[in-house]
């Protein structure tokens, strides 16, 4: 599955990419998250309960950060494990500067492969659950930077 979108951010790029690559910061606005370890710089493991339709794991995830160019670009790779399914997965980020001041454009895709039980529910089903969790994760990190 692919996804995509655009977020204008009122922070600036550098406080944006510093944000979003800082698991303790940007982790918990993940819904569902419920821990985070922090490896190396730039690995880290993530426990979460995601539900999808009448199906709900607990994944552990194992994350890295394989790209990073500060501030206006990074990939994050990730793969997940719960009983029955897993999930693995790229992301990308593009930052630069906003028209406003102090304002920063993220341009971000992710590619998403699901097997197991929780894919079993339909891509439909799959992709409108992670529309919503995209949502309330981008309104979260606004939230924090916002602020």
């Amino acid at each position: 599955m692919e996804f995509s979108g655009t977020q204008i951010i009122k922070a600036p790029q550098e406080k944006v990419f510093d944000f979003l690559l800082d698991p303790n910061q940007v982790g918990f606005c993940g819904p569902g998250v419920e821990s985070i370890e922090i490896l190396t710089p730039t690995a880290f493991k993530a426990k979460a309960k995601v539900g999808v339709g009448f199906i709900s794991a607990r994944f552990n995830i194992d994350m890295e950060i394989a790209e990073s160019e500060r501030p206006n670009r990074a990939v994050l790779k990730a793969k997940g494990q719960a009983p029955g399914s897993a999930a693995h997965g790229t992301a990308t980020m593009n930052l630069t500067p906003g028209d406003e001041p102090d304002t920063t454009l993220l341009v971000w895709a992710a590619n998403v492969i699901m097997t197991g039980l929780i894919a079993s529910v339909g891509q439909r089903l799959i992709e409108g659950t992670a529309n919503k969790m995209v949502k309330q994760s981008f309104d979260c990190i606004r939230t924090k930077l916002e602020a």
